[in-house]
Parts: structure tokens; sequence; C-alpha cells
């Protein structure tokens, strides 16, 4: 595991697939971000068999790319959105739904799940009326005024222990405070459907949902002494690890804890949505890049790709993973740096890259790069993001 907290296990992807991407890159030219529409396919499945009575809401900021969304809604998935351009990616969907259709199928199917909206962004939902969350008194007000229609999910502050990437310090209200919230949501004749909970991205330390569930349960039943209301629904978040490295138990282990916890402390009658994002598209995504450049710096050999941080590789700063850079061609491999093609050594993709020595216009590939990654590739310098290739559609 590197320092960051993320490492991926370097394998050998099969001679078949090998030939694939090589093709593809031959095709389409480089760099090439190759979606598996049927990887996304077959980890939809197996959540859904591991959490039978969960709602699988996508998490689209995990990866926003329209055919993912297409994918996924052909499916029956839900969604998670956290702007109006993600709203309206999903949207783009349902828009042949007569109008009636379209507003119940957001109801069910859409929570903009940022807790902080700009005064537009709820004007514009109101008309919709998805779920929205909410965990402050002046964001209540904003609601009230601007999108009083929304049902509205309260975000409950919860521990984000060892988790690749923490979110509580930004979002969530304090456990104490959340009756006295819904108490005044309901005296301003808001309409409080349930409440949501974080556990951080890449969660692999599992008594977070334990207890983030122990403190939902906790509040929903003092919400139901205090006013006589009834939480209908628990959104569980995301965070569900991939797995990136040995060491992360599977998705098996934590399914058989979070049914037994569903169990033991919820109200048999509520409804349990999560929000995973990485669990569905991480595997399902590789990069394909070119050399463009070689030198020998500081001992060992040095390649320059065509992409790199400030495009695919972005998940390395935002996301705080490491994806190994790996050749396609055989022979012994010596430690080299890979490095990415802007004018910035801050682009610097890895100094460590055990690789075979490379020509100028051979290509590498880094597997398991799905989230948070081409999601959040810019222009820099005015290389472009990687070209997106559709596999198994």
């Amino acid at each position: 595991m590197n320092d960051n907290g993320c490492s991926i296990k370097v394998h050998h992807i099969g001679i078949d697939k090998k030939e694939m991407l090589q093709g593809l890159a031959k095709e389409h030219g480089t760099p090439i971000f190759v979606i598996d529409h049927e990887v996304i396919r077959k980890n939809y499945r197996d959540f859904k068999e591991r959490l039978p009575d969960v709602q699988i809401y996508y998490a689209v900021k995990a990866n926003s790319n329209p055919e993912i969304i297409r994918t996924l809604y052909d499916l029956g998935c839900s969604f998670d959105v956290a702007s109006m351009p993600e709203f309206m990616l999903v949207y783009e969907n349902i828009k042949h739904l007569p109008e009636k259709e379209r507003l119940e199928w957001i109801y069910d199917k859409i929570i903009y799940a940022n807790t902080i909206k700009p005064e537009e962004t709820l004007e514009a939902l109101n008309h919709y009326r998805p779920l929205v969350t909410f965990d402050n008194i002046e964001e209540l007000k904003k609601i009230k005024k601007f999108a009083p229609q929304a049902g509205l999910v309260l975000r409950l502050r919860v521990p984000n222990t060892g988790s690749m990437v923490e979110l509580s310090s930004k979002f969530g209200v304090d456990p104490g405070d959340a009756v006295d919230i819904i108490e005044k949501a309901i005296e301003m004749r808001l309409t409080v459907e349930g409440l949501s909970f974080h556990v951080g991205s890449q969660c692999t330390n599992f008594e977070n949902y334990v207890q983030a569930l122990e403190i939902s349960a906790n509040v929903i039943s003092e919400v139901e002494t205090r006013t006589g209301e009834k939480i209908g629904l628990l959104d569980i978040g995301g965070g569900f690890p991939v797995k990136y490295h040995h060491s992360v138990k599977s998705i098996r282990t934590l399914a058989q804890l979070l049914n037994e916890e569903f169990e033991r402390l919820l109200p048999s009658d509520i409804q349990i949505m999560a929000e995973p994002g990485r669990f569905l598209v991480a595997n399902a995504c590789t990069v394909v890049a070119k050399v463009v450049g070689k030198a020998f710096r500081d001992g060992k050999p040095c390649y320059y790709i065509n992409d790199g941080v400030y495009h695919t590789y972005s998940g390395q700063v935002f996301d705080h993973c490491i994806y190994p850079v790996l050749s396609f061609k055989e022979g012994d491999t010596q430690i080299s740096a890979v490095f990415g093609p802007t004018c910035d050594a801050f682009d610097t993709i890895t100094l460590s890259a055990e690789l075979p020595e490379l020509e100028i216009g051979d290509l590498v590939y880094s597997e398991n790069i799905g989230a948070y990654s081409h999601a959040s590739s810019t222009y820099f310098n005015g290389f472009p993001p990687a070209k997106v290739v559709h596999i198994n559609k």
C-alpha cells in the first residue's frame, strides 16, 4: 500500500485482452480510455445479489460518462447526482417519458446528494421534486424558499476512520443536533423523508458502517418519540471498497455484516438506499497510452507518455490512488520513471515503475482506473482528455 492509502494489485492481463487493447489503440490512436460495459453489469448484479434489500443509486461523480449512465439505467439503476449537469445527464435518459411518469421516476430514482446547493439549482429542482440532502439550518431555509416540494434527507456526520477519502469534516450534521433540525423542518412544513450518511470513500474499516447504522437507528427512534413522525428511508451512502490490493475484504464480507446490522437495528419497513460509485466502475476501465519521449535521468530510464495526472491519471491527485504503469512488451524490468505530456513537473505519474526497456512509440497501459480519473480530466496545456472507447455495450 502506498502512502496515500491505495495501491493496485499488479498483474498481467491475458493475451486476448492485450491484443484487443493494442488493436483499439491502433484503430483509435492514443491515449484511449476503454470502458467495458459487461464488467459494469457484472458489478451491478453482484451488488444486488449481495444486498438484495438495498436500492442502488449510482454515484455519477465517480464516472459521468453518458454511456455508463445509459447502461445502468437499462439495468433499472437509480442515481446519486451532486450538480445540475449530473442531473441532466440522467434526465437525458427519461425525457421521452410523459411528464407525469417522468416526475414519478425522478422522485423515486434520483437523489441530489450534495448538501449545499445554489439557490438557482434549488429553483430548478423544485419542479422535478427529487430527494435532496441537507445538513444545516441555513440550507433548510434555502430549501423552504426555493424548493419546498423536495423530499428532504438529513445527512448525519459519522466516523470515517481508515477510509481513503474522508468526508465527515465537510458534510453531515452532528447526531446530537439531528432531531432538532428535523423538528425545525417539520415546523416549516417541509417533508423529511429520511436520513443519510457516508463512511468515506474506499472504506476498508467496516466498523464505520456499524457505528453509522447505530447512530442512524438512534436518531430514527428519537424522531418518532419526539415528533410522532416516522423516518421512511435510510441512505447508507457509498464507500464500498474495490479490491485494488489483497488486503481489502470482499463485498461478500461487507454485505453479510450489513444485512445482519439492518435486521438488528432498523425498522423492517424502512427503505434502504446506497450510493456505490467506485464499486461499479473502477475495474471496468483501462487506459492505453503511448511513449512519446525517452531520457535517462537520476540513474534510471524516464519515459514520457501522452496521458498524465492532468488527465486520466488525475485519480492519483484527487482520489489518493496509484495506478501502476504496465507494458505490453515482455522482458527484464528495471525501475523507471513515467511522466505525463504537459510542461509541469507535477505531471509525474510514478518514479518507480517496473518496466522493460521501452522505445518511443511503444504502448503502456493501466487497469482499474475507472473511478475518479477520466471524470476529472482537464485540457491543461491544450492536451485533451483520452478518447473514450466502449466495448461490450
